[in-house]
């Protein structure tokens, strides 16, 4: 079940898959790099590939590096702070790390005043049994790992759970959806057993009959109640390339900061729903498709149940795969139909469009304010 090994060009729903993983390194590396607290950020690719493709594609880690280059260069010309960035590129196969080795040094992609660049050729489980003990002895580190796998056999989900309960890494983890969800429905055959069974302990069982976009359901399902809600975030990224061909790929943070970042690394890809991508979708206004959807009616049913704090709707925008402006406009509108109160005190309201919907007040004053609808 390779990757790419019959394919020499860089396919749509690959560019879209690398398109998304620059968007959010982009905003990784440049929050992370000026936080005043981390040492050094480590980035591994665990299934790299060769890196530049017959069609001029570039994959994974010319994406990767690019986005180092820039906000290297950027650090330099505003005087910020600079921490040096390590790279961790493997891929089984030794040809294509001899080919990405030649492209970065082709192109000069990596200086030594980035950090330091790895290259192997290693089996996926050797690489993490090397990398997982090495997470919670540098906690004032950070660690990205992106897992874009030839194989699911030998793929499991505590591997994940390993990966992020340091506190300090993210997982962005793909999946070609498409025959995941047929091969499901046809009995599991050996290459999905292990991913399956993981997930189907707390989940429900899955139907013959079940769709590309039910599998993707199904799985995120299955992830979040494996990795538990309390500590842990997942989200998705679908990429359709016609009605029967769905790609995913999906997130996985203990850190809400982290989460939000991929969140709008998404929303700036997909304007419309933050959903996905594909390749005929039509652009329309954003309030527009946020009163299309049931988020809104979600929000109105959150805040009804008991009293909600700023920090409860931040992290709760985000569980939905919204982001705080969404929220803002939907509560800004509630205001003014009359609808919505927001309260700092129980005898002192907040001034209009005071909602403090951010990661520094989730952070530091949780509850600063609080809401209450009049119907």
């Amino acid at each position: 079940m390779g990757k790419r090994d019959s394919k020499s060009s860089l396919l749509s729903h690959s560019e879209a898959k690398v398109r998304l993983l620059g968007e959010y390194i982009k905003r990784y590396l440049n929050i992370i790099s000026n936080d005043q607290y981390t040492t050094k950020i480590n980035i591994h690719d665990l299934f790299c590939g060769g890196g530049l493709y017959e069609n001029g594609g570039e994959g994974s880690p010319l994406v990767i590096l690019n986005e180092i280059k820039n906000v290297h260069f950027k650090n330099v010309a505003r005087l910020n702070s600079i921490i040096p960035i390590d790279c961790y590129f493997n891929d089984i196969d030794k040809q294509k790390i001899y080919s990405l080795q030649k492209v970065i040094q082709n192109r000069s992609l990596f200086y030594d005043e980035f950090g330091a660049i790895n290259f192997s050729s290693n089996d996926y489980q050797d690489e993490l049994k090397e990398l997982i003990p090495l997470l919670s002895g540098h906690k004032k580190e950070k660690f990205f790992i992106f897992i874009d796998p030839y194989g699911y056999k030998e793929f499991r989900i505590k591997q994940i759970k390993d990966l992020i309960s340091s506190g300090n890494s993210e997982v962005l983890l793909w999946l070609p959806i498409q025959f995941m969800s047929r091969f499901a429905a046809k009995g599991t055959p050996t290459a999905l057993t292990n991913i399956i069974e993981d997930l189907s302990e707390n989940n429900k069982r899955i139907e013959s009959s079940i769709s590309a976009w039910e599998f993707i359901k199904w799985l995120k399902i299955g992830f979040t109640k494996y990795l538990g809600t309390n500590n842990f975030f997942v989200d998705t990224f679908t990429i359709q390339k016609d009605k029967n061909t769905v790609f995913c790929l999906f997130f996985f943070s203990s850190h809400i900061k982290g989460f939000e970042k991929m969140l709008e690394a998404k929303w700036n890809i997909d304007t419309e729903q933050g959903k996905g991508w594909n390749f005929r979708r039509n652009q329309l206004d954003l309030f527009q498709q946020i009163v299309k959807n049931p988020f809104e009616q979600n929000l109105k049913e959150y805040l009804k149940k008991k009293r909600r704090y700023n920090g409860d709707l931040f992290e709760f925008t985000l569980r939905k795969s919204f982001l705080p402006k969404h929220t803002n406009e939907i509560l800004s509108n509630w205001q003014k139909e009359g609808i919505l109160e927001v309260f700092q005190s129980e005898d002192q309201k907040a001034r209009i469009g005071s909602f403090y919907l951010s990661y520094q007040y989730f952070r530091d004053e949780y509850k600063k304010v609080y809401y209450k609808l009049r119907q």
